[in-house]
């Protein structure tokens, strides 16, 4: 029993410092993809309803954990990644030319609905809805930017270091999940969307430069 009791405690310490090297590594998430894309001044590559799907992911995601009180340790890199992908897709609608009246009446609307889930003016229920829509929302955004690359066959604009970064976090959350609350629902997110940020970082390791992709056409 005693033996039992002692697995347990190492396994939850050891579940909390994967939540904090997760939370650590989040913080620089976006990060190398906002340098490179103000290195190199444009977006090519990157698709916009990817990003936009992300972030409604991230945030119906980080209201749902929020409003169930589960602990912060297992979802704190939430708010900090919504604030790296705001700026992402700042930049990406700049060097896209797509700052306009559309864009601003956007940013009103998410402000909002955000707000709505977080302050509780949005139903619990709501948000318990939504949450496994953000499983197929999540892993079609990474399928969208897959597909962006693929088309392309450049991804001279794409952080390799950033989709790893994903791919990393989202595996270490499967283990952090399963103990601190086994929802089914999170599992089934993380383990989908480990998958496939490991599969767009392959992509964007491949047709990282235009002369790879010319070298790859003339191979076949």
């Amino acid at each position: 029993m005693a033996l039992n009791v002692e697995k347990t405690t190492y396994l939850v310490l050891f579940s909390d410092f994967l939540s904090i090297i997760t939370i650590l590594i989040a913080t620089i998430l976006k990060v190398p993809q906002i340098f490179k894309i103000l290195q190199l001044k444009n977006a090519r590559g990157i698709n916009l309803l990817a990003l936009l799907m992300e972030l409604f992911s991230y945030t119906v995601m980080m209201s749902y954990n929020f409003r169930n009180g589960y602990a912060i340790l297992s979802y704190l890199e939430y708010p900090i990644i919504l604030i790296q992908e705001l700026i992402l897709i700042f930049l990406v609608l700049k060097y896209k030319n797509l700052l306009n009246i559309y864009s601003l009446l956007g940013s009103g609307v998410y402000v909002s609905l955000a707000g709505g889930f977080l302050l509780g003016i949005v139903p619990l229920g709501l948000l318990a809805f939504l949450v496994p829509l953000c499983t197929p929302i999540g892993a079609s955004s990474k399928v969208v930017q897959l597909y962006e690359i693929l088309r392309m066959k450049n991804a001279q604009s794409v952080s390799v270091l950033t989709w790893f970064i994903s791919a990393f976090t989202n595996f270490t959350r499967l283990f952090t999940i399963t103990l601190d609350s086994a929802d089914l629902t999170l599992l089934l997110n993380f383990a989908i969307n480990t998958v496939l940020s490991t599969s767009v970082t392959m992509a964007a390791i491949y047709y990282k430069t235009p002369s790879q992709t010319a070298v790859a056409k003339k191979t076949k």
